[in-house]
């Protein structure tokens, strides 16, 4: 009798993980692909009472490092639509950066442009690579992804320096944003 009971269980189980593991995905539409560019600016404010990064961690060595080598700086730097701080707020770039190269000025960078207003509110891009800060005028990072209006997004972000104080290190870098989404 208790085996007559064990495989009436054994057999329930069975046709029940079949019946829901059966229902475990389902088939979703992406709907058209589309293109967009987006302009904007991105300040990083190193100096006064409010700086938009902060230095999360070194190496003992990176004080004495041409490069800052292993520096890594945490960020959170307003995105406008002019170079002047003051222009209209798109969003803000939060993420992090470290200085990567013992031979020059190189930044890998791992950050999210989280938008606040107007049709992308909300969204998100995905955005990481090498930043030679100096060596060149154009640099590139790939777009990984996004949220929001930019889901599965896939692209390039073009940054150009718009102005750089080598005083106080603060800086405004011109991003074109090239993104591939649904």
């Amino acid at each position: 009798m208790s085996n007559f009971l064990s495989m009436t269980m054994l057999i329930i189980s069975t046709i029940f993980i079949t019946i829901t593991s059966a229902h475990y995905h389902s088939e979703f539409e992406l709907g058209r692909e589309k293109s967009t560019h987006l302009r904007f600016y991105f300040h990083n404010v190193a100096s006064g009472p409010d700086p938009t990064t902060v230095q999360i961690a070194s190496a003992p060595s990176s004080a004495t490092s041409p490069t800052r080598y292993g520096v890594l700086i945490m960020m959170d730097e307003p995105l406008t639509e002019g170079p002047n701080l003051g222009s209209a707020l798109v969003g803000r770039a939060e993420g992090l950066y470290g200085s990567a190269s013992k031979e020059e000025v190189a930044l890998v960078m791992a950050f999210n442009i989280v938008f606040v207003g107007g049709d992308y509110n909300g969204s998100t891009l995905a955005i990481v690579g090498r930043n030679t800060i100096y060596s060149s005028e154009v640099r590139e990072m790939a777009i990984v992804g996004g949220t929001g209006k930019f889901r599965f997004a896939r692209g390039y972000d073009r940054l150009t320096t718009y102005s750089f104080n080598t005083t106080s290190g603060d800086a405004v870098v011109e991003h074109n944003v090239f993104v591939v989404h649904h």
